[in-house]
């Protein structure tokens, strides 16, 4: 990455620095932008480049299923995703909704728990595919890219579903594939994909064009009409948290500010950091020696 470290939100995790690691928040019965991923009760970060080093790709820590808590019963899980699991016995079942609840709980405090529990789900039922969908969904939020892209294109081959296509372009990108990531940005079946897994591509993509030093390129790629969305949306504060960001690059800082400005209006979740960007902006030009 050629950005410095206030610009550069790969060197920061993108939890709250960058709008690619600001995903859409569902609970395990579902959530606004209701697309496949995230029904089985993971809560997927697009674009969460976090630098975590987990076991390589394939390995797995323990085949020793981890405990579920003690209220956990499985029946946290929405209808339809306990619809997929019908097709198990009923101890198997249960085994694996209560293990897919526990991913969704754990996915933002302990991601690499989270996965063992997915892990354990696809041990059992490795032809379901929003179990596929659970263990891509946790491996990505570990920062184990090689791992999520498996799982999630299994998930797409098992249902047919685009929706993991945003979450797969980026695990190119955390795996150093800035290319890729723009060929799946490219896939046809992007255009069916919901307006929020649309905009998450187009942040996901222009990341891949900053990756590749694009930076003139990936500030256009984000001047599209849902900048000035009215939607009360999450995606609309993201979308314009990347444009701010990618004016940022290119030093054109006043105008970054209006931009951070304007997600932070719409930033009702605080998933982003972009009322402290806007310090960040104001101190350093309060500040004669970085003016």
């Amino acid at each position: 990455m050629a950005d410095d470290r206030e610009t550069d939100p790969d060197r920061q995790g993108r939890d709250r620095r960058d709008p690619e690691a600001s995903a859409r928040r569902r609970s395990v019965n579902g959530g606004e932008g209701q697309g496949s991923a995230g029904r089985s009760g993971t809560q997927p970060d697009r674009g969460r480049r976090v630098e975590r080093r987990g076991p390589p790709a394939g390995r797995e820590e323990s085949r020793a299923d981890p405990p579920t808590d003690s209220d956990v019963t499985g029946r946290e899980l929405d209808d339809e995703v306990r619809s997929e699991l019908g097709t198990l016995s009923g101890s198997a079942a249960g085994a694996v909704a209560r293990h897919l609840v526990m991913a969704g709980r754990l996915l933002d405090d302990d991601p690499a728990l989270a996965y063992r529990h997915a892990l354990a789900a696809r041990r059992r039922a490795a032809r379901v595919g929003v179990v596929r969908e659970a263990a891509g969904v946790a491996a990505y939020a570990a920062g184990r890219y090689a791992d999520a892209l498996a799982e999630l294109r299994a998930a797409r081959r098992i249902t047919g579903s685009a929706a993991y296509l945003p979450m797969m372009a980026d695990s190119e990108r955390g795996l150093g594939r800035p290319r890729r990531a723009l060929d799946l940005a490219a896939d046809p079946a992007v255009a069916g994909l919901d307006i929020a897994d649309r905009m998450e591509m187009l942040i996901v993509a222009a990341g891949a064009r900053r990756d590749l030093g694009q930076l003139e390129s990936a500030a256009v790629s984000l001047q599209v009409p849902e900048l000035r969305s009215g939607a009360d949306q999450p995606w609309v504060a993201r979308l314009r948290y990347a444009y701010a960001d990618a004016l940022v690059t290119l030093g054109r800082v006043e105008e970054a500010r209006r931009w951070f400005l304007k997600a932070a209006e719409a930033d009702r979740d605080e998933q982003t950091d972009a009322a402290e960007r806007i310090e960040e902006i104001d101190a350093a030009a309060a500040t004669p020696g970085d003016r």
